[in-house]
């Protein structure tokens, strides 16, 4: 076990936890960050489903509309990678809090099905009131809650029956919830500019 000030950063820096700036700065401008509102959001959490059905040449996600216009993504990757510390302590890779290195300001970033560019999971998490992230990955569960970007629970162990994969389940602010949310075809229809993902939406 190292510190993780010595690991690999590839898509967000371990050794931050928190990145205020950031997500003040993602708050301060919605209608940049999710320029369509909920339906950009449910995008950028679908996009890393996309990432690992891509990888493991296919996967499933399922898309849930909650009747109180909370949002649940659900898939069957590998789980974000949750490693132990020098001291032992569980540590998941910080990508709810922190900029995604890959996209985040990026001028090249992934553009998504929507026309929009890909900036990553923070801004979910920055523009939702709550947000619940349940991680299982070969090594164990945890779930973790944020508030407006912020933890506010640290990595809770669950129940681990083998399998993997990610749920997100958030609830946007209430100025993006005032908008139209977008409709389970229109959300199927988007989904197709992923090939290897095969898409459901409940709701």
């Amino acid at each position: 076990m190292r510190s993780r000030g010595t690991w690999q950063n590839t898509t967000h820096d371990w050794a931050s936890t928190v990145d205020v700036d950031h997500l003040q700065h993602i708050r301060r401008n919605p209608a940049l960050f999710a320029p369509d509102g909920i339906r950009h959001l449910i995008l950028e959490v679908v996009a890393y489903a996309a990432d690992e059905a891509e990888r493991n040449n296919g996967g499933h996600c399922r898309v849930t509309l909650h009747a109180d216009g909370s949002v649940s993504v659900c898939d069957d990757g590998r789980g974000t990678d949750t490693r132990l510390d020098d001291r032992g302590e569980a540590v998941k890779k910080p990508i709810m809090a922190t900029r995604d290195l890959r996209f985040f300001d990026h001028p090249d970033a992934q553009i998504l099905p929507n026309g929009h560019p890909r900036r990553g999971m923070s801004v979910v998490a920055a523009l939702s009131n709550q947000l619940i992230h349940t991680n299982r990955r070969h090594n164990g569960a945890w779930a973790q809650r944020y508030e407006q970007g912020v933890p506010v629970t640290g990595l809770t162990p669950i129940a681990h029956d083998g399998a993997t994969g990610t749920t997100v389940r958030f609830l946007p602010n209430q100025s993006l919830r005032a908008a139209s949310a977008p409709t389970a075809d229109e959300l199927t229809r988007l989904a197709t500019a992923w090939p290897h993902l095969t898409l459901e939406v409940h709701g």
